[in-house]
């Protein structure tokens, strides 16, 4: 399944659209933010040398410490007042990570889950439990607006509360689950402890997991 046909385009328009929009993001970068100028001129690359997809390659790359050492808003390119959502890591191994998203950011992060949703089979007639966290961590909210778009009924439960989570599933009639393989596969083991199996008592599409199960023994 696909949810915009630019999914199913010739490679060749793809690459085109790629490239153009490769080559907006280098020359808003270099005009914009003084970091990326100084990797840029320090590389000995214009924004013009951009000539194909290939020529990702001779780009800086953007490294984690790089985000830290500018926190927080120092490797934004637009002005605060543009800025309608921050989220960031948890800092437990240093200062956190921020990212900043415009409307337009929004707009292709919505498109972007509705596609993977899509692709996964996932329609308005579904019923999305979302076992993500919430807050600045990105997940929750991503998959949430993905749902959302596709049409599909949203749970947001979060994460944590394993029996609470699985009462909700069963009540709320959820076809879908969308968390961590690991919080995924504590739910069917808890869920078996108890007596059900998502198979039989549940709704939902995920045959993978009691195959998983069955493969730990």
């Amino acid at each position: 399944m696909i949810w915009n046909k630019a999914e199913s385009a010739p490679r060749e328009e793809i690459e085109a659209i790629q490239l153009e929009r490769l080559r907006e993001t280098a020359r808003r970068v270099y005009a914009i933010s003084p970091f990326y100028k100084q990797k840029f001129d320090e590389l000995g690359i214009l924004p013009q040398d951009i000539k194909s997809v290939d020529d990702i390659a001779k780009l800086p790359f953007t490294k984690k410490q790089d985000l830290r050492d500018h926190y927080p808003f120092g490797l934004f390119c637009v002005p605060m007042s543009e800025v309608v959502r921050i989220h960031s890591s948890s800092g437990t191994t240093g200062k956190p990570t921020v990212v900043g998203y415009n409307a337009h950011d929004m707009e292709v992060w919505n498109e972007v889950m509705a596609r993977v949703y899509t692709m996964a089979g996932v329609t308005a007639k579904d019923v999305v439990h979302n076992g993500y966290g919430y807050g600045l961590f990105t997940g929750g909210l991503g998959f949430h607006y993905g749902a959302e778009k596709v049409g599909a009924t949203i749970v947001p439960a979060s994460g944590g509360f394993t029996d609470r989570q699985l009462m909700l599933m069963r009540d709320f009639g959820a076809t879908v689950l969308a968390c961590t393989p690991s919080f995924a596969l504590h739910l069917a083991e808890v869920a078996k402890k108890a007596g059900s199996e998502f198979r039989k008592d549940y709704k939902l599409k995920v045959e993978y997991l009691e195959q998983s199960l069955q493969a730990r023994g």
